[in-house]
């Protein structure tokens, strides 16, 4: 006959064991990883270390210093700077002679360490007409498409929002994007769509990004509004979005750049787990 003390005991190690059920890592399609800059109280050490046990794939927005941290716990650096800084980039030519110097740089050495990504941007308007800054991004994306396609790495044009954080910002709708990378016309040189940034300036997302996934290497998340957790505080309902994009069989990495309000490993792996579809 059981004792209370030994159903107690019972019950206890069933719950326990559904709690480690719970923290174990899922089998979802997509290749998440996590952004740096989010969790900078934390070491990067410890950080990989989390990230590793939840499941995740890479840590995003790392330079090649700390490469070896996060390869050291079989992670992936998924995106590393690439050049030009998000006020200051390609959408005027007289930076192209720097970028291209940078690009060489920095795409030698992401080839040389099995990185597969880096980040650019357009640079801010200043009162540049969008049609000439355009053109100006295709021509310094033309002049380096050839180095990243050589050596297998893709450069990353991102999407972001100049309503709220990047005010003047030009890459700042997708068809704006999605049009500099058809004229670029290359397989390493597409758009990271920032969905937390597309939201605010346009919404319709699974939409847009259905009708432009071959445009797309790279996705970043973060809440509406706040860049918060993935969770009911927030407009989108983040497993829908995850599922359109898995079902499209997107084999780049889902980064996630939200920036936590609670415990932040909690927050990060429930975002974890709500994205794994």
């Amino acid at each position: 006959m059981m004792t209370r003390r030994s159903a107690f005991e019972t019950l206890a190690v069933g719950a326990l064991a559904v709690s480690a059920q719970s923290a174990a890592p899922l089998k979802g399609r997509l290749k998440q990883s996590v952004c740096r800059w989010c969790y900078s109280k934390m070491s990067l050490d410890d950080l990989c270390q989390a990230a590793a046990r939840i499941g995740l794939k890479g840590i995003d927005l790392v330079d090649y210093k700390e490469w070896p941290t996060v390869q050291k716990y079989g992670l992936v650096p998924s995106m590393t700077p690439g050049a030009g800084t998000i006020a200051d980039a390609l959408n005027r030519t007289e930076n192209h002679d720097r970028l291209e110097r940078e690009f060489r740089e920095n795409i030698e050495n992401a080839a040389k360490s099995g990185v597969p990504n880096v980040i650019t941007f357009s640079g801010n308007r200043r009162g540049m007409a969008d049609e000439n800054a355009k053109d100006n991004c295709v021509t310094g994306l033309n002049r380096v498409k050839k180095i990243a396609e050589d050596k297998g790495v893709t450069i990353c044009l991102e999407l972001l929002n100049s309503k709220v954080d990047h005010h003047d910002y030009q890459c700042d709708h997708t068809a704006w994007g999605v049009e500099v990378i058809k004229r670029v016309d290359s397989p390493r040189v597409k758009l990271l769509y920032d969905i937390y940034h597309m939201q605010i300036m346009e919404g319709d997302i699974v939409r847009t990004i259905r009708a432009n996934i071959q445009h797309i290497a790279h996705f970043h998340t973060g809440g509406v509004p706040g860049r918060h957790e993935l969770d009911d505080t927030q407009e989108l309902n983040w497993r829908t979005v995850a599922k359109a994009i898995a079902d499209l069989n997107f084999q780049g990495f889902f980064a996630h750049e939200f920036v936590p309000t609670r415990d932040p490993m909690q927050s990060l792996e429930q975002a974890y787990r709500t994205c794994s579809v």
